[in-house]
């Protein structure tokens, strides 16, 4: 099994439209075990976490998503962005319980398309697959994130 052993699989999406205002039509390698993950194809609500094991404050908010992914309200999906060391990733997110999927992107491939200055980024993915919001920089607070999922997602966390 490897590193990947025991971080969540990424599961096969049927294939759909493209939204517009949605996600990009990028497919990313799984980081655990799974097929790629054509992002395009995903609905919500959801909450996509832009994040890399080198960035600080992404450490600091990795609890914050680790309670949201318990609840199970929401889908979720860590994008771990521009990052040399894959296995430190695996590493990094099974040391934090960040029990949900998680793909790669090394090659910035969303950088345009979601405008990524660099991580932590959270996006926000309504039911339609549009994109609701999208949170640049550091969450600070469980209060925070619950409050942006009802808000944006209007789903109460």
């Amino acid at each position: 099994m490897g590193v990947t052993g025991e971080l969540v699989g990424c599961t096969a999406t049927p294939s759909k439209p493209v939204v517009s205002n949605g996600l990009p039509d990028v497919s990313l390698p799984c980081l655990g075990d799974g097929p790629d993950v054509r992002l395009a194809d995903l609905r919500g609500p959801l909450v996509l976490n832009v994040w890399a094991q080198w960035c600080g404050p992404c450490r600091a908010e990795a609890p914050y998503l680790a309670k949201l992914a318990k609840s199970g309200k929401v889908g979720m999906l860590g994008i771990d962005y521009d990052d040399p060391r894959p296995e430190l990733a695996v590493k990094f997110a099974r040391e934090e319980g960040l029990a949900y999927p998680h793909v790669k992107d090394q090659d910035k491939s969303i950088q345009r398309a979601l405008k990524v200055g660099g991580p932590p980024l959270t996006v926000f993915v309504a039911k339609d697959g549009s994109i609701a919001y999208v949170h640049r920089g550091v969450l600070t607070s469980q209060h925070q994130l619950d409050q942006l999922v009802q808000d944006k997602l209007g789903v109460t966390p």
